[in-house]
């Protein structure tokens, strides 16, 4: 039985000193009773010599100083896990919260995970389709990758999120896939569209949601994506399932962390965002990926709208020194009424190389990849000097480029929240538009493909 500590001497915020402890450990879960036999959260931030400092999970009105008791419960905080978790919906301490029954639990795990020694990894090389036109020919995600997304406040990063947790699937094998969907501080209208938007296609089946509402305490916010990860864990390395983890929005996750550093009066980094940012986010990054004799994997989209639309902000900053490339979205696009807004040209997967190719996408889907992004640089270019020195200073050929650039936001880039298309028919309307151009332009295909696809769509 733990022990009782009925020592609270004060409690400051979400912040309670308990005095003449003995035996407790950093990040060690506890609970406290109230006077009317209430239990509440805490788990300890710091302990110094015979005190310890936790954090509440709840709020801490109503505590009494003299009739509260305190006991630690030797663990950190863990997720209960089982098969059971998909189709489910949990808020971000990993109860259930859509009036379903309790989740009887296979194993219990640590929610901070055990870090993945790096030699036990292998190389992430299969192609994942999201069937989302700009990310499978031109930035294609590749399983076992950390792909984030980054936004911009008012754009629809949530729909993005959504479709591409609807069709995500791995080609051509019959593998159980899997989605762990975690949103941190959203509002309620934000959770109930995930929720609806899932259970209309039925892609609930397969989905495990963590929600934590901006209205929840910011410490469950920052216990939110280690749940998430933890169940995802547990299915891709115990149940040999391939899931792809979703996390929105990391800047909400950051200024949660922010304001338990600022409530600890810890000494502030950049930004006020603490020092140790870095390696929290790389903490939570990290835990995706393969181990090798495993079936299973992780993939990672994290979503963050870059405060001030700014990509030097601490938070996409950091998360772009973690992760393999970054999907930017573009308010400009946003404004010609393209959806998803994706800005192909400073988006970028370090990692698509390994995943295309023949017998993975198709052999084409290289040069097709190197001709658009070209093709479509320069039709931007042409496109901005007609701006400045109007239509009749351009070449002929910059006129083709021009129109090759709306076509291509048109027709590859813009194909709404509900189109599904499969890697075939992305190639395919790759190579319509690219017959806009003369045979003679397009330098950086092999005549093989030219031969085969040039003009036949």
């Amino acid at each position: 039985m733990p022990k009782e500590y009925r020592t609270i001497q004060e409690v400051a915020g979400p912040l309670m000193l308990v005095q003449g402890v003995e035996g407790v450990t950093y990040d060690e879960l506890g609970e406290i009773e109230l006077a009317n036999g209430e239990i509440r959260r805490c788990k300890v931030l710091e302990v110094n010599g015979s005190d310890a400092m936790v954090q509440l999970y709840e709020s801490s009105t109503g505590i009494n100083l003299s009739n509260s008791k305190v006991r630690f419960l030797g663990r950190g905080v863990e997720l209960g896990a089982s098969e059971d978790m998909l189709g489910r919906v949990f808020d971000g301490m990993g109860r259930p919260i859509d009036g379903g029954p309790e989740i009887l639990p296979d194993k219990r795990m640590d929610i901070n995970g055990l870090p993945m020694n790096p030699a036990a990894r292998s190389y992430p090389n299969e192609f994942i389709q999201t069937g989302v036109s700009a990310i499978d020919g031109l930035n294609t995600l590749v399983r076992g990758q950390k792909l984030p997304i980054f936004s911009m406040s008012g754009l629809p990063h949530a729909q993005l999120a959504a479709q591409i947790a609807r069709q995500a699937k791995v080609r051509g094998k019959d593998e159980r896939f899997a989605v762990v969907f975690a949103a941190m501080g959203i509002t309620f209208e934000e959770s109930n569209f995930f929720v609806e938007s899932f259970k209309e296609t039925g892609a609930i089946d397969r989905t495990v949601l963590f929600v934590n509402l901006a209205n929840d305490p910011a410490v469950e916010r920052i216990a939110t994506p280690r749940m998430a990860l933890t169940a995802a864990e547990y299915l891709a390395f115990e149940k040999d399932m391939h899931v792809l983890v979703i996390l929105t929005d990391i800047t909400n996750y950051a200024d949660a962390l922010r304001e338990i550093s600022a409530a600890r009066k810890e000494v502030p980094g950049r930004r006020g965002y603490p020092g140790y940012m870095y390696t929290d986010l790389a903490q939570l990054y990290e835990r995706a990926g393969r181990q090798k004799g495993k079936e299973g994997s992780i993939t990672m989209l994290p979503i963050l709208t870059m405060p001030e639309d700014d990509k030097t902000h601490p938070i996409p900053d950091l998360t772009g020194y973690i992760t393999e490339g970054q999907v930017i979205l573009s308010r400009e696009l946003y404004r010609k009424g393209v959806n998803p807004p994706i800005d192909v040209l400073p988006s970028l997967s370090r990692l698509k190389d390994k995943g295309i190719g023949e017998g993975k996408t198709r052999g084409d889907h290289s040069n097709t990849l190197n001709q658009l992004f070209a093709a479509y640089a320069r039709g931007k270019d042409a496109k901005e000097l007609m701006t400045i020195l109007g239509e009749a200073a351009l070449s002929d050929m910059d006129l083709i480029y021009a129109k090759f650039a709306d076509e291509f936001e048109k027709e590859y880039v813009s194909q709404g929240f509900q189109a599904d298309r499969d890697i075939e028919e992305t190639l395919n309307i790759g190579w319509k538009l690219l017959s806009i151009l003369p045979r003679s332009e397009l330098k950086r295909i092999d005549d093989k493909y030219l031969d085969l696809y040039y003009g036949k769509q």
